[in-house]
């Protein structure tokens, strides 16, 4: 069992920027791929930035490419979601999420694949 607990979000201007931040307890934490996902009002949660368990290897939506950075720290368990440029369609709930890892490069951006979800954290970017 992994418990995972986001923090980090709030409000702030379109342009912005803000550090989310998940930390899990429970198993070894290294062994897990980690994703952000994120649920806007009335709409489906949607794949944001995935990263394997060695960090090694990362992959972003295209709707947040060049403008987020997931990273991670398995000494602290936990995972960074860096929040930069922020415009208002990024406002949503942000969920990070765990699935056990198949090698050093896996990561998924399906949600079904996660096993371990956090209780979400709210972004809202005012314009």
């Amino acid at each position: 069992q992994v418990q995972l607990v986001e923090s980090g979000g709030g409000l702030v201007q379109a342009g912005g920027s803000l550090r989310l931040s998940c930390a899990a307890s429970g198993r070894t934490f290294s062994r897990y791929a980690m994703g952000w996902f994120r649920q806007a009002p009335g709409k489906e949660r949607d794949f944001v930035a995935a990263i394997s368990w060695s960090g090694g290897n990362t992959y972003y939506a295209d709707s947040v490419k060049g403008r987020f950075i997931i990273s991670r720290d398995n000494a602290k368990n936990t995972v960074y979601l860096q929040m930069n440029s922020l415009k208002p369609g990024d406002t949503a709930v942000y969920y990070c999420a765990a699935t056990t890892s198949r090698s050093s490069w896996y990561l998924s951006t399906g949600d079904k694949e996660y096993e371990y979800w956090g209780q979400g954290t709210q972004v809202t970017v005012s314009s």
